[in-house]
């Protein structure tokens, strides 16, 4: 797949302070700088351009959009990073998908792993997986295109996980150029997964940080 990054434009901050950064990333473009020279234009060369502290915290797949904490200094990226990785950071995506899910909200939760013969792509396995666990609550349903918009809480981190646990319920996410069926990946012009919620501790206050971020589409 070629990388076609967005065009340079300013990026939209939703807060910046002496401690941290929080960005909308746009889609189609990558999270950190990827293999070879023409993988280096990402979201955080960015964000470094108007805050050259910038450290990442967390990604997003190239072609989610939505909401990403940037630390300022080795202190902060250590004192976010912990939030993180202790699952102490509330996260809330919004996905449309193919189909009309059975129950308006569920839980998936299915040990995923790389596929290895097909990188980047990612597979349910029950042997080696390891633990992923998504909640799903449905928004609302369009009959005429036979399509669902779903609120999505990840409790896991693991990579391509709410793309991976979508396609296997039978319900992938529209424009999914991995995981969708070719003829549905064509209905949208992008992945639609997007972002939206994002709530922790602040690194300095410990004061509670909540930033919401609606989706494009």
């Amino acid at each position: 797949m070629t990388y076609s990054p967005p065009p340079l434009a300013p990026l939209d901050y939703l807060y910046s302070d002496p401690s941290m950064i929080i960005v909308n990333k746009p889609h189609g473009l990558l999270s950190v700088p990827g293999r070879g020279e023409h993988k280096q234009d990402c979201l955080l060369t960015r964000v470094q351009r108007d805050f050259p502290d910038a450290l990442t915290v967390h990604r997003l797949d190239m072609q989610t959009s939505g909401l990403l904490v940037f630390a300022r200094g080795p202190e902060m990226h250590r004192r976010l990073s912990r939030q993180f990785q202790d699952r102490k950071v509330d996260k809330l995506y919004v996905a449309v998908v193919i189909g009309k899910p059975e129950n308006k909200s569920g839980e998936i939760n299915l040990p995923l792993i790389v596929d290895w013969p097909n990188r980047p792509r990612q597979v349910v396995d029950h042997a080696i997986g390891k633990p992923a666990l998504t909640r799903l609550q449905v928004l609302s349903y369009d009959a005429a295109g036979d399509t669902t918009r779903v609120l999505l809480l990840p409790e896991t981190g693991r990579s391509h996980q709410l793309r991976v646990h979508l396609q296997a319920i039978g319900h992938p996410i529209l424009g999914d150029e991995l995981y969708a069926p070719p003829e549905r990946h064509a209905q949208a012009p992008r992945l639609l997964l997007h972002a939206a919620f994002l709530a922790f501790s602040h690194p300095l206050s410990g004061e509670r940080v909540e930033a919401s971020c609606p989706p494009p589409f």
